[in-house]
C-alpha cells in the first residue's frame, strides 16, 4: 500500500509539473523570475508533455497507473487522500478527448518555448 501511495503521489506531482508548468512560466515571465528562462526546466517541461502524448497517440496506458493499479489490486478501498488524488487525477472520458487536450496544451508548450524562449548561462539560445 505504500508503494501505490507513493506511486500516486509522484504521478499527481508529474500531473501538477506538467499542467502547472505553463501558467508559471507565462507568470513568471511576467513578473520577471529567472528561472521560468532555465534550459533545463524548460526542455524537462517540454519532454514530460511529448512524453504524454506520445502515450496517447500510441495508445499506451500511463505506466505509473499500471504499477499504482497492480498494487492496489487486493485493496478493496482507498483512504481519503488517495480518493481525493484519484479524483483529481484520474477522468472518466473517452481516449481520443485527452489526446486532443494533450495535443493542444503541447502546442502551447512549444510555441511557449519559441516566444518566451529558454536561456542557457545567461545566454538566449
Amino acid at each position: 500500500m505504500l508503494l501505490a501511495d507513493t506511486i500516486l503521489i509522484f504521478h499527481f506531482l508529474f500531473v501538477i509539473f506538467v499542467v502547472g508548468g505553463l501558467p508559471v512560466i507565462w507568470i513568471g515571465e511576467w513578473i520577471g523570475l529567472e528561472f521560468v528562462r532555465n534550459i533545463w526546466f524548460r526542455i524537462i517541461h517540454l519532454a514530460a508533455i511529448f512524453v504524454v502524448v506520445g502515450e496517447s497517440i500510441l495508445g499506451v496506458a500511463c505506466p505509473l497507473t499500471i504499477w499504482e493499479d497492480n498494487l492496489r489490486q487486493s485493496e478493496s478501498e482507498l483512504g481519503f487522500i488517495q480518493r481525493w488524488l484519484h479524483y483529481i487525477v484520474f477522468y472518466e472520458l473517452p481516449e481520443w478527448v485527452f489526446t486532443v487536450i494533450y495535443l493542444l496544451y503541447a502546442i502551447l508548450i512549444v510555441t511557449t518555448f519559441l516566444l518566451i524562449p529558454p536561456y542557457y548561462k545567461n545566454t538566449r539560445i
